[in-house]
């Protein structure tokens, strides 16, 4: 079984310059996923890269959460749609070597 670290929300907000009511309205918005380890709000590390992502487009690009929202469903299609891309292409190369 794999061992989950986790990150404190304080830590987070306190190295990315941002306040703990921001992570709590993205959280409410279902942006980021945070636990309560003994007593202390967290991050999964596997969604660290994630949650800073969505932390820039915050504060860089001075996005609300509904927009962050928008951004990330948006980008999560473009995958689903590349990773199709990719099957499709992989299935069409089977046909070629058929033919040749």
């Amino acid at each position: 079984m794999e061992m989950q670290e986790y990150i404190p929300i304080e830590l987070f907000c306190r190295q990315h310059g941002v306040e703990v009511t921001v992570i709590s309205s993205l959280q409410e918005y279902g942006l980021i996923e945070i636990l309560k380890i003994n007593e202390t709000q967290c991050l999964q590390s596997n969604q660290l890269a994630e949650a800073e992502a969505i932390v820039r487009l915050y504060r860089e690009l001075d996005i609300n959460p509904e927009g962050i929202d928008a951004i990330m469903n948006l980008l999560q299609r473009i995958k689903e749609m590349h990773s199709q891309i990719q099957h499709l292409k992989n299935r069409l190369r089977l046909y070629e070597d058929d033919c040749i």
